[in-house]
């Protein structure tokens, strides 16, 4: 595999630049481009410095302070910010494109606009289901891309050995091959947390091979416990963790040397709860960092990205200078790229936004390496759909036509009722319940509680076309009518998950998505209500992030008409299987006490 000739001119580096850099500084040398009379958010020194000029040559940060009329020359670009703030450009910290339904050239696409120019991605979910291969496709066309797209090398496929089965395997061997990789930036998230802490010689191996490259080591600690096995944890390497969703969590992982990553994605709402340890307890801002995990298209186009995530910290009581600083400085200090990006100073990438209210974040320009990408809300430059290829759209095997009765769940010879294990969604939250339920038996089959919230859920193999489906149940979605909703997008192994109040449309809904290649549908008394195809591993589409968004608003809509009054109850839907994050979850080998982290049975 070889990378392709990026799209984009790439700047030159530091090094080479800094000649040019210092010329122009200098005023020996004209500029580019030299942005006049801004206001200056320096993300260092945590000030707003009014009547600031900078200028830019060969896509970096040359000068930044009063008056740069010595930098310009007669083909210099001059732009007036007239007294608007001059913000850095917006980092991500930690996300997962395929969670936007879309191509890494689609997620560009629509969050330029929004004001994020860096970008690091852990792309798991497609090496779940395509392995090193499918990393690959998706490093390489984030070279491609007009801002700074980083790429962490998965670490957890499968998340949790023994009680999951991927469609491909990943291990120290790969990690250490990706490590030298030009835009491979670190570890993505370790979500074997008892693995680190038990010493998994998986787990040790791909954490070294990391530390050996000097990059940066993702975390995911997603058990409440702050004993021992968290302790345990963090000794065994990693530097960040964006699972935390109380004030104690954060303030541990803090204080113990991590990173706290506080997201706000379209299903977690994690920032309220965890900035209290900066608004009201004083903790020391520069440990924090924002991101947003996952992000629905639905989120990208109507909502935001980063701008979204700092708005809403900045409305918790933080000032906006901390936030920004959250989003842009000390990120990049975090991945060691500070010398690159997340402030507006010398030789760093000119990365920057133009704004015209800072509370508010009102970003009236993005430009990157120097060029304006986008305007007004509206992005002004062309980027290529990227073509992924054949052995990428066909990873649907259902090995069979699905009926109504592969969701039979028998009950116990004898049983008129049965006492059965229930995941309770937690709304906007990733974590579930363990909760239970007495259900009746009827015909010998355990019947769904639909008066008491409780419906089937079903994971159906799709790697191997094996025709395997392990049933269990569901509860917190709240379906008053005859329908189903299936996806391929199953965290973190990415069979399919079903959930559903009646087993002829649950057979149909699976069986669609074996005819399209993958995505997500729902049905209701045999009529499919909307759908959102995604053929490229069963996980993003290959239609434009605007298209796929109103596809998946017709999805919410339609649920809704369901009687499911969940925000955005499809992200939840999709971590059902995600078997690293407590209480209780179903994988293709059952059904599985996440707290223990061992399969358990569906009857009480």
């Amino acid at each position: 595999m070889t990378a392709t000739t990026p799209r984009f001119r790439k700047p030159k580096i530091w090094t080479d630049a800094a000649p040019a850099l210092v010329d122009v500084a200098m005023g020996r040398r004209p500029a580019d481009l030299v942005v006049r009379n801004g206001r200056w958010v320096n993300v260092y020194s945590g000030e707003i410095i009014p009547g600031t000029d900078i200028a830019v040559v060969e896509g970096r940060f040359a000068y930044c302070g009063p008056d740069a009329g010595h930098c310009i020359g007669e083909n210099t670009v001059v732009v007036d910010a007239a007294g608007r703030y001059l913000v850095p450009g917006l980092c991500d910290a930690h996300m997962h494109v395929e969670s936007g339904m879309v191509t890494v050239t689609e997620f560009c696409r629509a969050v330029i606009p929004h004001g994020t120019t860096s970008m690091f991605i852990d792309p798991h979910e497609i090496a779940n289901v395509l392995g090193l291969e499918g990393v690959r496709l998706m490093h390489d066309e984030a070279v491609d891309m007009p801002v700074n797209v980083h790429v962490q090398m998965p670490s957890c496929v499968p998340s949790a050995p023994g009680l999951e089965n991927p469609g491909a395997l990943i291990g120290p061997a790969e990690v250490a091959e990706a490590m030298g990789w030009d835009n491979i930036i670190g570890l993505g998230e370790v979500m074997n947390f008892p693995g680190v802490a038990a010493n998994d010689a998986k787990m040790r191996g791909e954490i070294d091979a990391t530390f050996a490259a000097g990059k940066t080591v993702g975390g995911h600690y997603a058990s409440p416990d702050l004993g021992l096995p968290f302790h345990g944890y963090v000794a065994g390497g990693p530097e960040d963790d964006h699972e935390g969703t109380r004030v104690e969590d954060a303030i541990a992982r803090v204080r113990q040397g991590m990173k706290a990553m506080l997201r706000l994605g379209s299903a977690w709402y994690d920032v309220a709860t965890q900035i209290k340890a900066v608004t009201e307890l004083g903790i020391d801002p520069r440990n924090f960092i924002l991101c947003t995990d996952d992000s629905h298209s639905g989120t990208l186009v109507r909502d935001g990205h980063m701008n979204r995530v700092v708005r809403h910290a900045i409305a918790q009581g933080l000032k906006p200078v901390t936030a920004i600083q959250m989003a842009t400085i000390n990120t990049a200090q975090h991945f060691r790229l500070e010398r690159e990006l997340g402030s507006i100073a010398p030789g760093r990438l000119a990365d920057f936004l133009i704004v015209s209210d800072l509370a508010a974040l009102v970003i009236d320009e993005v430009w990157a390496r120097g060029v304006r990408l986008a305007a007004a809300g509206r992005l002004e430059v062309d980027i290529p759909a990227r073509d992924y290829p054949d052995s990428a759209k066909q990873t649907v095997r259902l090995g069979k036509v699905l009926a109504a009765q592969d969701f039979d769940i028998k009950a116990p010879a004898g049983a008129n009722e049965v006492r059965a294990r229930v995941i309770g969604v937690i709304e906007n939250q990733a974590p579930t319940r363990a909760l239970e339920a007495d259900l009746a038996v009827e015909d010998g089959l355990v019947a769904m509680d639909r008066d008491n919230d409780v419906c089937q859920i079903a994971l159906v193999e799709r790697h191997c076309g094996t025709g395997a489906v392990v049933n269990g149940f569901v509860s917190g979605f709240g379906y008053l009518k005859d329908c189903a909703l299936a996806s391929t997008v199953a965290h973190d192994s990415h069979h399919m998950i079903v959930v559903g109040t009646n087993k002829d449309d649950m057979a149909a809904a699976a069986n669609r998505l074996g005819e399209v290649g993958g995505g997500v549908v729902i049905f209701s008394k045999g009529k499919e209500l909307a759908l959102v195809e995604m053929p490229i591993a069963g996980l993003m589409s290959v239609e434009r992030a605007e298209i796929v968004a109103a596809k998946a608003e017709k999805l919410t809509a339609a649920m809704r008409a369901m009687g499911c009054s969940l925000n955005n109850a499809y992200m939840q839907h999709s971590l059902l299987a995600l078997v690293v994050i407590p209480e209780l979850r179903i994988s293709d080998t059952g059904l599985i006490d996440v707290t223990k982290f061992e399969k358990v049975d569906l009857f009480v």
